[in-house]
């Protein structure tokens, strides 16, 4: 049966009370009433409970700061204001209601109360005498009669200070009644999961990657046609980028080869390698390089995440390009670079049998029908086809629907998944076909090109597939 907020989203603001503790609560009873809910604390706030309890529980990641971004690039706290259904601030202390009587946005809760013109329910929690005082009874009226806000008055009874009077932050389900109320009759205002908060990354996996070296690549490749022009694609390498974070957060050692991206990079560290590139010729010499040998081993695979330009000026001009002059391009394509690499472990196999495991890439548009031929052509062990036509699975989207196809002929349709997720879906299999492929060089089970004895691709371990 569906609850009274179903469909929802819901900005839980959460200000530096003692009965901070009971926004956890509050939060688990509007999930359970269908609601979507995003958390945002106030410094004092996170004193006296962390984010970790609201992350899990939400699966959003919770605000802190007035200046927060989300991953890609939005300001945290306008992106709640412009979306949620209503803000709910329990606990309410004395400090916010001045704050936000004012109109002082000091922190992310107050912020985007101010920014936003959803209904915003207010659940005050404070000493009793605060809550009499004269400055708090004109804030709370000034909430009530000028901006519109539903105050849900504190309850009587013992509190934190040792007294005992009305303070205590009032029964959790009247201030879900409350949020229920402030938005009946009213329509949802960001139906569309790319308008909300993006939920937060999937939980960490175990570090099944450890001791791996994975070679990534992002973003689009840019061919120049003058010094200032260039032909191009629409890719912005959140894939990509999505895929080296996943890769690090399951211990692999990550050379990310990085072509134009709109989305910020893992930081260069232990473990960390970062290549900037901009055409297809740079890529070839950077793939060249990071699939090498090093410390006695070549890569373990490679995911071929980057769009690259599938053709190329034949001739750049040394000098800008006058408009007045007209202009007609003659193109040549850009070789397949993944299919390069796939001949070089086919012919050169490494020492001991440890043939890279290679994952590509094919952006579709309207049919996925010419996946599995690309997937022989280039000789890979995966590939990752998604149709860009398809709304949340293009270009600069949050979310993607793939399908995965293996050598050995099988095919897994996701569902639409954050980028994130569909990262760690594909990272599950590279991890298991290493498995495989190490257990076979032990057992001399492989053949010449790394793959199983009948030269198709390994099939997952169990013990990985029951992940």
């Amino acid at each position: 049966m569906s609850g009274r907020l179903e469909g929802r989203l819901i900005g839980l603001g959460v200000t530096g009370s003692i009965a901070a503790y009971k926004a956890v609560e509050l939060l688990r009873l509007l999930t359970a009433e269908g609601a979507d809910v995003v958390v945002l604390l106030s410094p004092s706030a996170a004193r006296f409970i962390g984010p970790l309890s609201f992350a899990a529980l939400s699966r959003h990641p919770v605000e802190t700061e007035v200046l927060d971004l989300l991953p890609d690039g939005r300001i945290g706290h306008i992106v709640i204001a412009d979306s949620a259904d209503a803000l709910v601030v329990a606990p309410a202390t004395a400090h916010f209601l001045g704050a936000m009587a004012n109109g002082m946005a000091s922190d992310a809760v107050i912020a985007t109360c101010l920014a936003t013109s959803a209904p915003v329910v207010v659940a005050p929690a404070m000493d009793g005498d605060m809550w009499s005082h004269p400055a708090t009874v004109a804030n709370v009226a000034r909430l009530r009669e000028a901006f519109g806000y539903v105050v849900v008055p504190p309850a009587s009874g013992p509190l934190a200070s040792g007294q005992s009077g009305q303070g205590r932050l009032a029964e959790l389900a009247r201030i879900v009644d409350a949020v229920v109320e402030a938005v009946a009759g009213r329509p949802i205002r960001q139906p569309a999961a790319t308008a909300r908060p993006p939920l937060a990354d999937a939980p960490p996996r175990e570090a099944d990657l450890a001791g791996r070296r994975i070679v990534i690549t992002a973003g689009g490749t840019r061919e120049p046609i003058d010094p200032v022009r260039f032909i191009g694609n629409r890719s912005t390498g959140k894939m990509g980028v999505a895929l080296a974070d996943a890769a690090l957060a399951r211990g692999a050692r990550v050379t990310l080869i990085a072509a134009a991206v709109e989305v910020p990079l893992p930081p260069p560290g232990a473990g960390t390698e970062v290549v900037r590139v901009e055409t297809a010729a740079q890529l070839r010499d950077a793939l060249s390089t990071a699939m090498l040998e090093r410390d006695g081993r070549p890569a373990d695979a490679l995911v071929m995440a980057a769009a690259v330009a599938d053709f190329a000026p034949s001739r750049m001009a040394p000098t800008k390009l006058s408009r007045g002059e007209g202009l007609t391009l003659e193109l040549s394509p850009t070789p397949d670079l993944l299919a390069e690499v796939a001949a070089r472990a086919r012919v050169a196999v490494p020492a001991a049998g440890r043939r890279p495991f290679l994952v590509g890439f094919a952006a579709e548009a309207g049919s996925l029908d010419r996946a599995a031929g690309k997937l022989a052509a280039k000789g890979l062990d995966l590939l990752v086809a998604n149709d860009v036509s398809e709304a949340g699975s293009g270009f600069g989207t949050d979310t993607n629907r793939v399908t995965i196809l293996d050598a050995a002929g099988g095919r897994d349709e996701l569902p639409l998944l954050t980028k994130r997720e569909v990262a760690d879906r594909i990272l599950d299999r590279v991890a298991a076909a290493l498995d495989e492929r190490d257990a076979g060089v032990q057992t001399g089970g492989s053949t010449s090109d790394g793959r199983g004895p009948a030269g198709t691709a390994t099939p997952a371990s169990p013990r990985r597939a029951a992940r």
